[in-house]
Formats: structure tokens, C-alpha cells, sequence
């Protein structure tokens, strides 16, 4: 499906690699359990959106509780979750914001067990600077597998 994007709006090779570190730690950090410096990696007023979940997370101390009992569902599971982001567009907005579309895929292995892929879906996030550094400011994230 086009994105409808213009060309004009794309960031510069520099950015884009910014912004694909910046997911690299992002995702470790949440599979890793990290919670609190997962939720760090938003704003302090970031939100979350998933079809997972009833309504959408708002703010780092919520973000955090979540992780935290994500990672304590899959200890208890003896299952390990990696998260892999590709397929990254990047655009600039006028205010200096990011808008970044990109497939994420979740692995899933079960400790002494096999690896599954076990969802796909679409992340749409605004990034902003706070402090020089990228930022979550929302995300929103839809699975292929749901209306």
C-alpha cells in the first residue's frame, strides 16, 4: 500500500542510521527486560499503543510496569522474545519530529525448545530529540493477523 510520503520529507543518510541504532537498543533493551531503561527510551509522557492491550500506555512509569510484567510472563513461560524492526522509512516533519513506519516481526524460543515467529506487524512511531538524544513519542502498532 503507497504511503502516500514525499520525497522531500526524508531524512538524510546520517538520521536514518541514528534511527536505526536507536532501534537496535530499543528492542534489546525491551527483550533483555530492561524496563525501566526501555521506558526511558520515551518521552516522559510517551504512549504505546498494541492491540494487545485494552487501552493505550501512557507515561514512563506505566511503560514500565508493563515491560516488567511482560518479562516476568515469559521467565515464568520459559520463553524468550527478540523483536526485529526493518523495512524503516523515516520522514521529517516541519517541527523536526520523526515519522518512522517499519515491520516488526516477534520471535519467540522456548528455552530447550524451538524458535517461531510468532507476530508480525506494523510500528508507526513519532520520534523527537529530548537532550540530544531520539525519543518515543508515541507509537502505535497493528498485527496482520487482526482486523
Amino acid at each position: 500500500m503507497p504511503s502516500g510520503r514525499l520525497l522531500d520529507t526524508a531524512v538524510s543518510g546520517r538520521e536514518y542510521g541514528e534511527v536505526q541504532r536507536f532501534y537496535a537498543h530499543h528492542m534489546q533493551l525491551l527483550d533483555g527486560g530492561e524496563a525501566e531503561k526501555w521506558a526511558a527510551t520515551f518521552t516522559e509522557d510517551g504512549t504505546f499503543r498494541v492491540p494487545t492491550l485494552p487501552e493505550p500506555v501512557r507515561g514512563r512509569t506505566a511503560l514500565t510496569a508493563v515491560v516488567r510484567q511482560g518479562a516476568e510472563e515469559r521467565e515464568k513461560a520459559g520463553e524468550v522474545h527478540r523483536h526485529w524492526h526493518g523495512m524503516i522509512t523515516v520522514d521529517s516533519r516541519p517541527d523536526g519530529a520523526l515519522d518512522v513506519v517499519c515491520y516488526a516481526l516477534v520471535f519467540v524460543s522456548v528455552k530447550g525448545g524451538s524458535s517461531r515467529l510468532h507476530r508480525v506487524c506494523v510500528c508507526r512511531d513519532v520520534l523527537v530529540r529530548e537532550e540530544g538524544e531520539l525519543r518515543v513519542r508515541s507509537r502505535f502498532v497493528t498485527r496482520d493477523d487482526m482486523p
